[in-house]
């Protein structure tokens, strides 16, 4: 059994069974190198339109550079809550709050394509912080809400990506099997090769 070389992929992974998590995935361990997949606005752009927070003509231009600037800014305070939750710290919510606050929204009566009347949240959006609210209140509704000890990160040692361990049995070790899962199933292989 030979490992093949892992091709880079082009795009942030989409594995972790929350949004939230998979935006803290945006950033990841590449063949041992430490990735950051959004380079620029368009990054983002392309990632929100991917995870279904926003369609693409709902994206509004910003100043060159501040939809990128907001959207790490949003990630590594949410990645910092997460870890403190997760070490039994209580982690200081002010930034998180930040980004809450600028929010502007309201609700809107609309009908849907089945023809049913429905209650739909809008946001104006000015900033690019503003634009962002909707990611930070799914951050701040997660971070209430989900049960701390399914948020894990994978247990590959150089792999740094997060999940959320929907399984039955709540036992996921692995960020992907046929990532993770795989390099640990031929590291193993290996170890009982040069035993024998």
């Amino acid at each position: 059994m030979s490992a093949t070389p892992a091709t880079p992929p082009l795009e942030p992974y989409v594995l972790a069974d929350h949004p939230v998590l998979d935006m803290l995935n945006t950033r990841a361990n590449v063949e041992a190198v430490l990735v950051d997949f959004w380079q620029s606005d368009a990054d983002v752009k392309r990632w929100l339109v991917r995870l279904e927070w926003f369609a693409q003509e709902e994206i509004p231009e910003f100043e060159e550079g501040a939809l990128l600037t907001a959207a790490r800014h949003l990630r590594e305070v949410i990645r910092d809550l997460l870890e403190q939750r997760k070490a039994g710290q209580q982690g200081d919510p002010a930034a998180l709050n930040n980004f809450l606050r600028k929010a502007v929204s309201y609700p809107q009566l609309a009908w849907n394509e089945a023809g049913e009347l429905s209650l739909q949240r809008l946001h104006k959006q000015q900033t690019a912080e503003q634009f962002l609210a909707p990611i930070a209140e799914a951050a701040a509704d997660f971070l209430v809400n989900a049960d701390a000890e399914l948020i894990r990160t994978c247990e590959h040692p150089d792999c740094v990506l997060w999940f959320y361990d929907r399984t039955k049995a709540h036992k996921r070790r692995w960020c992907s099997m046929a990532l993770c899962g795989n390099r640990h199933k031929v590291a193993e292989f290996r170890k009982r090769k040069l035993q024998q």
